[in-house]
């Protein structure tokens, strides 16, 4: 798009995605020097619209960044108060006692948290230091500057024509150029793929691994609700069709956060992520818990679940990668937020001091050694091997070999097993249709269990309906002359907002995309088999809005 002309603003540091990360880099880089220009660019409506409350929260990395978090109003009000593990049958459950787990496994000390609410209150101190943050404006592309480098980012286009031109009402953006842009988009970002690709920052890495996270809030029966409880589960109803478990956290105010995660490995391509998720919900014990309670809220997003050996070389010139956009989380303890934290910290020191040495566009070879050889680097390097244990040998092995393995490294720091690989990606983890079942799944009963688009609205997700489409197909073809042949067209299941179908027209199957559904949880760029999904950037503010509770 060289003929477009856009102003450009000049900042020392920005910030792609007001998440944790982004607003820890923020914060850090005001606290080390006052008059450093920051900016931060928020693709949600407002910080936290894209982030779906629910999580337990180490707060180490909070501890770190604002050590007087506490006194500050931080919205840490719920400390985890007792821990639950059980594996699942169908009919009943066995609870999985707490004693033979490895230390990192315990929450004591750790936070039930809305993040959309960690983030808002995150933002409000960011803003308190001079940080600029701009919500609803939409990264589209990189710039790049004359050495190969990167040097900004293209944010606010709006009015695109249908086909994706500019038109009369198009407005063009701007771009922000910075000594260091840092990409905190979040899983699969955009922007992070595109740097990812163009650098080779993966090379000589394992291949990256996903989950599909669905999460619904409930507001349930006050006689039921256990104020700090934390309970896991594995089992049914996934069995040996694919990895994956459940959380329960219950906050405050009688709410609880009930979700299930499918690790997107899975073989059989009619496996169907958000149904198994509706099933697991009928359960005696979840059934019992929810009975009389009303859902309020629902949302899903990709988890990184590659771990230690597949995250990427973390800079290339002029840019850093933050957080999840690296793929920061500790797959068995299911945390990601505190090592976010933490890196936003680390790159903001190493930008800080090469500002302070005049330099710009490098790469921040001390962030990535931060990371590598700090506390991010230790805690997935004791965890490493859980995720491959489990893809390679199954739920039972990977719960008393890995869990031997997390021992083993917790207290003589090192593996009985090395560093085990991950083999293949999740696209290409997916078989042929006709080498598995059909699974017939109960239909949702609308008490317990509900349909996709029932559950959409509850994410109060919105495109407007005149922008192109953001989900980009490769080979316009390939839904109908490959994947529905071959793999019985799985995005018709894997994705958990039913923005993808086959319909009849004219007596032919046909592909549509709905984009309007989309809540951006990316699964379709990660699992389709053909590889042929670009999830982009679609107009900033649109998407989900995530209520704020």
């Amino acid at each position: 798009m060289a003929e477009i002309e856009r102003e450009a603003m000049e900042y020392d540091v920005v910030i792609v995605g007001a998440g944790p990360a982004g607003l820890s880099a923020a914060i850090r880089l005001k606290q080390l020097d006052s008059e450093l220009q920051v900016v931060v660019l928020e693709k949600g409506s407002e910080v936290g619209a894209h982030i779906l409350s629910g999580a337990v929260l180490d707060p180490c990395g909070l501890d770190a960044l604002i050590p007087d978090w506490k006194e500050k109003g931080a919205p840490l009000n719920t400390p985890v108060k007792d821990d639950n593990f059980y594996m699942l049958g169908e009919a009943g459950q066995i609870r999985i006692p707490n004693f033979p787990m490895p230390p990192l496994m315990n929450n004591h000390g750790n936070y039930i948290v809305s993040m959309g609410n960690v983030c808002r209150w995150m933002a409000e101190q960011a803003e308190e230091l001079g940080v600029e943050i701009f919500p609803g404006m939409s990264c589209s592309e990189l710039v790049y500057g004359d050495n190969g480098e990167v040097k900004g980012v293209v944010a606010g286009v709006f009015g695109l024509e249908a086909d994706g031109s500019y038109g009369p009402n198009t407005e063009p953006g701007m771009e922000l150029h910075g000594k260091y842009v840092f990409l905190s988009e979040g899983v699969r970002g955009s922007l992070s793929k595109e740097v990812i690709t163009k650098y080779g920052l993966s090379d000589g890495k394992e291949p990256q691994k996903y989950g599909v996270g669905m999460k619904e809030i409930w507001e349930i029966d006050p006689a039921k609700h256990k104020e700090g409880s934390v309970t896991h589960t594995m089992g049914w109803p996934l069995g040996s069709n694919a990895g994956g478990g459940s959380f329960i956290y219950h906050l405050n105010n009688n709410q609880v956060y009930v979700g299930f995660v499918v690790h997107l490995n899975y073989k059989n391509p009619h496996l169907y992520p958000y149904m198994e998720f509706q099933r697991f919900k009928h359960h005696p014990m979840v059934a019992d818990l929810l009975k009389g309670g009303k859902r309020v809220a629902y949302g899903a997003r990709a988890i990184t679940e590659g771990g230690w050996q597949a995250m990427p070389k973390l800079v290339a010139p002029g840019v850093a990668l933050l957080g999840c956009s690296a793929g920061m989380v500790n797959v068995p303890r299911i945390k990601g937020n505190h090592n976010a934290m933490l890196s936003g910290k680390a790159a903001a020191e190493a930008a800080f001091d090469a500002i302070r040495a005049d330099r710009s566009g490098d790469e921040l070879s001390t962030y990535e050694s931060d990371v590598r050889d700090g506390a991010i680097g230790k805690d997935l390097k004791m965890v490493r091997n859980v995720k491959p244990m489990w893809s390679k040998w199954g739920l039972t092995a990977s719960l008393m070999l890995g869990g031997l393995d997390m021992w083993t490294n917790n207290i003589l720091g090192l593996s009985l097993f090395g560093t085990l690989g991950h083999d293949k990606n999740d696209a290409e983890a997916t078989e042929p249709a006709d080498q598995h079942r059909v699974i017939d799944y109960p239909k949702p009963d609308g008490v317990l269990s509900f349909d996709r688009l029932t559950n959409v609205a509850f994410a109060a997700t919105n495109h407007e309906e005149s922008q192109p489409c953001h989900l980009r197909l490769g080979d316009q073809q390939a839904p109908i002359s490959v994947n529905l042949p071959k793999f019985a067209e799985p995005a018709q299941r894997y994705c958990p907002a039913g923005v993808y179908e086959v319909v009849e027209k004219d007596g032919k199957p046909e592909f549509v995309i709905n984009f309007q559904n989309c809540v951006h949880c990316k699964t379709c760029d990660i699992k389709d088999p053909s590889q042929n999904i670009t999830w982009t950037t679609p107009q900033g503010g649109d998407g989900p809005n995530y209520p704020n509770m």
